[in-house]
């Protein structure tokens, strides 16, 4: 008697699992139906302490909250190492200045040939060009930076591609200065110690690490001319004139300089259905990225479509078709 209550219950419990299981089954096909094909969205960024990545990562957790998928940012050297992150499969989605998405979908400066798998998603916000200097380094113009050592940003980084490009619009080349290849934090703190005179800051505004410099150290804003940009801009359309407002770090008039759009892209290779949810989540939450840092709050649906350089992605197409 004991061994067939035993084997009762046994059997009891197995059918209890198996129907446990095949209702979670279902439940986890009818998830999978609402939710993505791919399990996995990496999203390549910049520098810690960057927009790129602080928005990065209040963007995967959107993702990884809504579609129960394994989304992360993952800090990098920004746009260049990121388009070769794509390049070769290793990412999923990534945070990129339209300059060196030029070079890349063209296959000139940085790319040896054409990327053919990155799309675009959408065009962003503006990248200020921060030249950063102290008050006392003797520094007013880009001109002025002839001679002097200056941190240009990650080597091969958006930063970095069109400090390059800036200086060389000036008639400068990196023989004319003495080059560094640092990130935001790190050029933050060369120019806290004295280590260069001044650093190229490229980004969303405020800058983390100019914004944390600026309570510490007596900085001032490089300026460049309006009309130099204009004229760069004929060979090089990606960038614009525009000024840094007053009081973003403490500065008491608007600082004229160059900026050039950032641009959301892809790999690809994700399906158009996968595409289409994550640029309608993306756009969905534009208040919570805006809360995470505020240059989010310069992204807007109306503008996205705007000065895309690359390939769009048939999924994002197929979003903005429907708006």
């Amino acid at each position: 008697m004991k061994i067939k209550k035993v084997g009762s219950v046994i059997v009891s419990v197995l059918l209890t699992s198996t129907m446990l299981a095949a209702c979670g089954g279902n439940e986890s096909s009818g998830n999978k139906e609402d939710g993505l094909k791919t399990n996995i969205v990496t999203i390549a960024t910049g520098g810690s302490s960057g927009p790129y990545n602080i928005i990065g990562t209040a963007l995967a957790n959107e993702y990884s909250d809504e579609f129960g998928i394994n989304s992360k940012s993952q800090a990098t050297g920004a746009s260049v190492e990121n388009i070769n992150l794509i390049k070769e499969g290793k990412i999923e989605m990534a945070f990129v200045m339209s300059d060196v998405l030029t070079e890349a979908v063209n296959g000139t400066g940085n790319f040896s040939e054409k990327v053919e798998n990155v799309e675009q998603v959408a065009t962003l916000y503006p990248n200020f060009v921060q030249i950063v200097t102290t008050q006392d380094s003797g520094i007013e113009t880009i001109e002025d930076l002839v001679g002097k050592r200056v941190a240009v940003g990650d080597q091969n980084s958006g930063v970095e591609v069109n400090a390059r490009n800036l200086l060389a619009g000036h008639g400068i080349t990196y023989d004319d200065i003495q080059v560094d290849y640092l990130g935001y934090a790190e050029a933050a703190d060369g120019l806290k110690s004295g280590a260069i005179d001044a650093a190229f800051l490229t980004s969303g505004l405020p800058n983390a690490s100019v914004l944390e410099l600026s309570k510490t150290l007596d900085i001032k804003m490089v300026s460049v001319d309006p009309a130099n940009i204009e004229k760069l801009a004929k060979d090089q359309p990606y960038f614009v004139a525009m000024e840094i407002p007053a009081d973003t770090y403490g500065n008491a008039e608007a600082v004229p300089t160059a900026a050039i759009m950032n641009a959301l892209v892809v790999s690809s290779e994700l399906s158009e259905d996968d595409v289409y949810k994550l640029t309608k989540s993306f756009f969905d939450n534009l208040e919570t990225l805006g809360n995470a840092h505020q240059a989010a709050t310069e992204v807007s649906l109306e503008k996205a479509q705007e000065g895309m350089v690359a390939p769009v992605h048939p999924g994002a197409k197929k979003y903005y078709d429907e708006q």
